[in-house]
């Protein structure tokens, strides 16, 4: 089932899509909702950003082959997951630029990620009970001032929080095999990476229950797991986002999600 947020004269609601038409939901999705008898046509609405987290817990280095390719030498894989944390003011939705920020526009990257939804309150969750907390999932991309991170601030902070550093969509897929999905990014319709979610060092599973036992994760709180090699920092010669560029990603059994590229102004 795709759950969509949408916006429709001026009125932001959400809805389950099927065939390209929308049944609008009666209040939220995070409590017991029902479906209401308005049906719009996917054409009439604007698609925004799935869920307003309250948090962004991000995974870094969670495919062997990116770390290997960004230098991050372990020694040996790491023994859990490595967390850091995006701040909200960086969502956006589908369709939605990505600004380059005035302070840092020069090497500003990409990476394709597959994004969990939690659906309700969790702490202290074995990896085996996790599905009952989950709401859904979405493509995401872990936009990345590169200098910020790796040269200026050397932490990661700043480099993965500005405005528009977030996007997500184009809605949550409910029913979906987490482990085993193809996962793309394209620039300028290029393939930039091309892995699977079965190459994560950590699953999905894994990953939230780790979580829970650090922190508590509150209902829409979003999850980003990681992404795969092909990045543009680390590539012979570095590619970054410019201004008029159109940086898709796309996972399998969810869709594709496509933001354009402007500078801040």
């Amino acid at each position: 089932m795709k759950i969509v947020r949408f916006t429709k004269d001026n009125r932001k609601s959400y809805g389950i899509l099927k065939e390209g038409k929308i049944q609008i939901i009666n209040g939220g999705v995070f409590d017991d909702y029902n479906l209401s008898d308005e049906v719009l046509n996917l054409e009439e609405v604007v698609l925004e950003n799935p869920v307003n987290p309250p948090n962004i817990i991000a995974v870094g280095l969670n495919y062997q082959k990116h770390a290997e390719e960004g230098s991050q030498d372990f020694g040996r894989l790491p023994d859990a997951p490595v967390l850091f944390v995006k701040t909200t003011n960086s969502v956006i939705g589908p369709e939605q630029d990505i600004k380059l920020p005035l302070s840092a526009p020069n090497e500003v990257d990409y990476e394709a990620e597959l994004a969990v939804i939690i659906g309700k309150k969790a702490k202290n969750i074995e990896k085996e009970e996790v599905a009952d907390y989950i709401l859904g999932y979405t493509c995401g991309n872990d936009v990345s001032a590169r200098d910020c991170q790796l040269r200026i601030d050397k932490q990661w902070a700043r480099g993965k929080s500005f405005d528009t550093f977030c996007p997500l969509g184009p809605w949550l897929e409910t029913e979906l095999n987490p482990d085993n999905c193809k996962i793309q990014s394209r620039l300028n319709g290029r393939v930039m990476q091309n892995s699977n979610t079965s190459n994560m060092i950590f699953s999905a599973a894994e990953i939230i229950s780790y979580c829970s036992k650090n922190m508590t994760l509150f209902p829409g709180t979003v999850i980003m797991t990681g992404t795969p090699e092909g990045v543009g920092f680390a590539r012979e010669e570095p590619v970054f986002l410019r201004e008029g560029d159109l940086i898709e990603i796309e996972i399998e059994g969810i869709g594709v999600l496509k933001n354009t590229v402007i500078k801040e102004r």
